[in-house]
């Protein structure tokens, strides 16, 4: 399956779409928002562009893009009148896949520019936005173009299924799974590892490549807290997914070679083998990694998280699954998956791993 054609987040504003099913993301990203915010303004204080280059990458739909953007330009704003300095002018970058629904961000952009205008002093920011739909495995801006590079809950995603996983008659050695699992054979994580590796060096010389000197990344991303790729966190969630398949297959609603040859392109990387990749890659110091859980409120009963859960999954699987599937199963499928996390939360917390970094260009 080519993830670059298929792969995307629920479009639209519907009910099953991701822009009413990412409150758990837009939840992370204002857990670390204000070491995020300071970053900003270090960076802005360094470099005092009279106009700042801010990209997003995987920026998907619904309003947590627009967000952090918003939080960034006032960020900036506020330093430069700290500071005495004319603010600058800003040109921001979305970019996603092409399958993304970019005209669900431009529709917002009017009252975007609205909510922004409402500044003291008549300070409207000059702001430039446009998107730009491709991989971020790869080069998509000019050199030095960028000042900063911002990316919430995408480098999980990989650009491909590992093919180390298939055999040469194209079968996959991860039978039963979606993800690497206890079943699993040792290969399997080992192909994992090696893709996450070639994909996070091609990501970080490409964006040297488009930062200038001393620019800054701020990544938000899914991992894992110890060496072992099986835990009660990320993975265990994709453990979930898989026995959610599975009981459609008991029940003849999936043929067991579907959920046999499905697997997903993600991955949860550990703290060393981030440090390990940056290291190694060599064109960017490593400022600041603090990695954090995120679990669910303690006002929240283990049903509507569970519900939650559901959705959020839905809306990031259900291009994948409705190609390798039919969309004939999303209902059925998710309301096990609901059922089977509100179980397991009930036992024990799932408490998946976030890591928050800071990439200084050297």
């Amino acid at each position: 399956m080519d993830v670059e054609k298929v792969f995307h987040m629920t479009g639209g504003i519907g009910h099953n779409s991701y822009a009413k099913n990412s409150s758990l993301q837009k939840k992370a990203s204002d857990m670390v928002k204000h070491m995020t915010i300071e970053a900003v303004q270090e960076l802005y204080l360094t470099t005092t562009p009279k106009s700042l280059g801010i990209a997003d990458l995987g920026c998907s739909s619904g309003p947590n893009t627009l967000s952090i953007i918003k939080d960034i330009i006032e960020a900036v704003q506020g330093t430069s009148r700290k500071v005495f300095h004319q603010a600058p002018e800003f040109r921001v970058y979305l970019n996603d896949l092409p399958t993304n629904d970019f005209n669900s961000i431009f529709k917002s952009l009017p009252e975007f520019s609205k909510e922004l205008n409402k500044q003291k002093n008549n300070e409207s920011p000059s702001i430039y936005i446009g998107g730009y739909p491709g991989s971020f495995y790869g080069r998509l801006f000019p050199k030095n173009s960028l000042h900063l590079v911002y990316s919430s809950h995408s480098l999980h995603w990989l650009s491909r299924v590992p093919p180390a996983i298939y055999s040469e008659q194209g079968k996959s050695m991860n039978k039963g799974s979606v993800y690497i699992s206890e079943s699993s054979p040792l290969e399997v994580a080992k192909a994992y590892l090696k893709q996450f590796q070639e994909d996070f060096t091609y990501f970080l010389q490409s964006r040297s490549e488009e930062l200038i000197p001393g620019g800054r990344m701020v990544l938000i991303l899914l991992g894992r807290s110890s060496p072992d790729h099986v835990d009660r966190g990320n993975s265990f969630f994709w453990e979930l997914l898989s026995q959610s398949i599975a009981i459609l297959v008991s029940k003849g609603e999936v043929e067991k070679e579907k959920l046999d040859s499905y697997d997903v392109h993600f991955y949860a990387p550990s703290k060393d083998e981030i440090e390990d990749e940056v290291r190694k890659e060599g064109s960017f110091e490593l400022d600041r990694l603090e990695m954090f859980e995120l679990g669910r409120d303690h006002h929240e009963d283990n049903e509507s998280y569970a519900t939650t859960v559901a959705m959020t999954v839905r809306a990031i699987q259900e291009s994948m699954i409705c190609q390798h599937f039919g969309e004939g199963i999303l209902d059925s499928l998710f309301e096990n998956y609901g059922r089977l996390v509100g179980e397991e939360i009930a036992k024990e917390d799932i408490k998946p791993i976030t890591f928050w970094l800071v990439l200084k260009k050297l």
